[in-house]
């Protein structure tokens, strides 16, 4: 039996996650994350546990229990001007940071400093951290996919899941885009993604990322899909975060919300026959 099948729909059916990352990063991105979930048809988010807003998007996850949430795993920050590092002291984990105490910028940087043992030491310490706070994540998955910055991170990431008995997010296509071999990395009984779809800066710079959007929408396969967006509110706090960043930006995000929480979005949905599933309920499936 597949997916579908154990999920109690027929083989061939059409899944899909529509999934918002980076709740906490900032107030805007909370509120545009909470819009999408109550208003439009986003069914799971994650969290930033090292974000100066994660206080506040935790308070509504505990209040809001039926919403799907994942623990978004972080170790970079790609900002230019809003910068913040990790959980623990930075005296614990001295290799994860730059000589300002905060995230490198890239996956390279992480890949040629951080050590294992700092990588798992942070992980675990924001999952305990979202824990302590009362959450009861569904999942756990990775900012910016860094947990693939390295072969022995990506198994530190996997580690976890088990550990926690989470899902976590594995794709063969997130895989290569940051260069992990997914035939090296991927082993017997890992739960993986069929296919995940992320916004591409072309449709964003000519077309719009809704035309993008549409057209994955449109043409969906059968089987699991992902699709990630990141909702926020093009204003002056976002636009702040993400200056000098127009990939995953302020107007970016705003178009992830716009289109996810349109009448029109849904009505496609309804035509093409397209299910909507969560994390949770993958997480019934398997012991992970």
């Amino acid at each position: 039996m597949n997916t579908a099948q154990r999920l109690g729909f027929e083989k061939n059916t059409k899944l899909l996650i529509i999934h918002a990352d980076d709740a906490g990063l900032a107030h805007s991105e909370n509120q545009a994350t909470i819009q999408a979930l109550e208003k439009g048809i986003v069914n799971s988010y994650s969290i930033m546990v090292p974000c100066a807003w994660f206080h506040e998007m935790a308070k509504f996850a505990k209040n809001n229990p039926q919403y799907d949430l994942g623990i978004h795993l972080t170790l970079t920050c790609e900002w230019e001007n809003y910068r913040f590092g990790p959980v623990l002291p930075v005296s614990e984990v001295p290799s994860l940071v730059d000589e300002h105490g905060h995230f490198f910028k890239k996956r390279e940087q992480l890949r040629e400093n951080a050590t294992p043992e700092d990588v798992e030491k942070e992980l675990r310490a924001q999952i305990e951290k979202a824990l302590n706070y009362g959450l009861a994540p569904t999942h756990i998955d990775s900012h910016m996919y860094s947990v693939g910055a390295h072969p022995v991170f990506f198994k530190i990431y996997k580690g976890l899941g088990k550990q926690y008995n989470l899902p976590v997010l594995i794709n063969e296509q997130v895989m290569q885009m940051v260069g992990l071999n997914p035939k090296s990395n991927l082993e017997e009984g890992d739960f993986v993604i069929d296919r995940t779809y992320v916004g591409e800066y072309h449709y964003f710079e000519k077309e719009g990322l809704a035309a993008y959007y549409q057209s994955i929408l449109e043409n969906l396969d059968p089987g699991l899909n992902l699709i990630l967006i990141h909702p926020a509110f093009d204003e002056h706090e976002m636009q702040g975060v993400t200056i000098n960043h127009p990939n995953f930006g302020s107007e970016w995000r705003q178009q992830d919300f716009d289109f996810f929480t349109s009448e029109k979005t849904k009505a496609t949905l309804q035509k093409h026959n397209i299910q909507l599933v969560t994390w949770g309920d993958i997480k019934t499936l398997n012991s992970f």
